[in-house]
């Protein structure tokens, strides 16, 4: 991986479409480390939960026994089960490993289960509301399993707000495989613009009054 952008993920490029400018302060520069807060370790904790009681058969945890419905009926569907399977995808879109030297994308798929030339893709989700649900996550999650599983034509997935009781669902096939990967190096053109120029424009939003960490910026909230 020769480019100065590097190997990227969905929540990378989704930051940098978000504001190149934050980006760059947070993900480039590194100054305003991540801190865990009361909703993250709660959504940390439901992935561990339901990775075990699927994976392990281990009983849910008691706060999380809500969920119970909902991860049987996932655990109890033919196929081939794979718990917080991390993949990696070459430049040539080719597979190989989480951590492989010439990685060029990581994903990661909370809960993929394989039944023959089909599979059933989840990703756990919560938040409390899913408004503002991304299906591009699952369109990359497919496209991982199709690099890593040639088996497979077809996903169906879903984004599963376990608190909301909601479901927002995709459907991929591989014979667009090409049309859907397009997009995404697209998108990586830009990202590796922004690092060759230097250049890392705001993207002025509702985010920038209450949830932006950058007070550089003249559109952060603090500068109000």
């Amino acid at each position: 991986m020769s480019s100065k952008a590097g190997a990227w993920s969905y929540s990378k490029m989704k930051n940098f479409d978000t504001c190149p400018k934050q980006f760059y302060h947070v993900t480039v520069l590194k100054e305003h480390p991540f801190k865990e807060t009361a909703a993250t370790k709660y959504g940390n904790e439901f992935h561990k939960a339901a990775e075990n009681f699927i994976g392990k058969a281990e009983p849910l945890p008691r706060d999380f026994k809500f969920a119970q419905k909902m991860l049987q009926a996932l655990k109890d569907k033919p196929g081939e089960k794979h718990c917080e399977l991390k993949m990696g995808i070459t430049e040539d879109l080719k597979p190989c490993g989480f951590f492989a030297k010439n990685v060029w994308y990581r994903g990661i798929v909370d809960l993929a289960i394989l039944d023959g030339d089909r599979a059933f893709i989840v990703d756990y989700k919560t938040g409390k509301s899913a408004r503002y649900a991304d299906p591009d996550q699952l369109q990359l999650m497919s496209l991982c399993i199709f690099a890593h599983f040639p088996q497979i034509k077809r996903t169906k997935g879903g984004l599963v707000f376990v608190l909301a009781d909601e479901f927002v669902k995709a459907d991929f096939d591989v014979e667009d495989h090409d049309a859907m990967w397009a997009r995404w190096f697209k998108k990586y053109a830009a990202l590796e613009q922004a690092f060759e120029n230097n250049v890392w424009n705001p993207i002025p939003s509702g985010l920038c009054r209450q949830y932006c960490p950058v007070v550089e910026c003249a559109h952060n909230g603090a500068n109000g």
